[in-house]
């Protein structure tokens, strides 16, 4: 008669299962032995001493409310199409710039004033 083959735990990640019932097994630590606590099966803890677990994560997995918030203000800035003002670049000399105003400080406080020149991209600010 064949000897039956010898089962090793499955593992997923960190987690180890017992091969016999599917029972989640204890975390091997000071003892020889992991032990099912369901159906008594044992094994070797040697087997994981090493046992290395690497996991990755896409940058959205864990949402956050100030990124989204981030995001929101920076598609905004992005979207906004700028007005030209006949004011000199202070870097080129071009007589226009491109501007758009964001309230960035208190309310009771006046908006901020962001100038870009279209020739050199010099970009520059103005808290009025």
């Amino acid at each position: 008669m064949p000897s039956a083959p010898s089962l090793k735990p499955d593992t997923v990640g960190s987690l180890i299962f017992c091969p016999e019932c599917g029972n989640l097994l204890d975390i091997p630590g000071e003892d020889d032995l992991i032990v099912c606590n369901l159906c008594s099966y044992t094994h070797q803890s040697v087997d994981f001493e090493n046992f290395e677990v690497v996991t990755t994560s896409k940058p959205g997995a864990f949402p956050s409310a100030l990124r989204n918030k981030r995001d929101d203000v920076q598609s905004e800035i992005k979207d906004a199409s700028a007005a030209l003002v006949k004011e000199p670049c202070p870097k080129c000399g071009n007589p226009e710039m491109e501007y758009h105003t964001m309230q960035l400080r208190s309310a009771d406080e006046g908006q901020t004033v962001f100038y870009t020149c279209p020739k050199c991209a010099y970009k520059t600010k103005l808290n009025s």
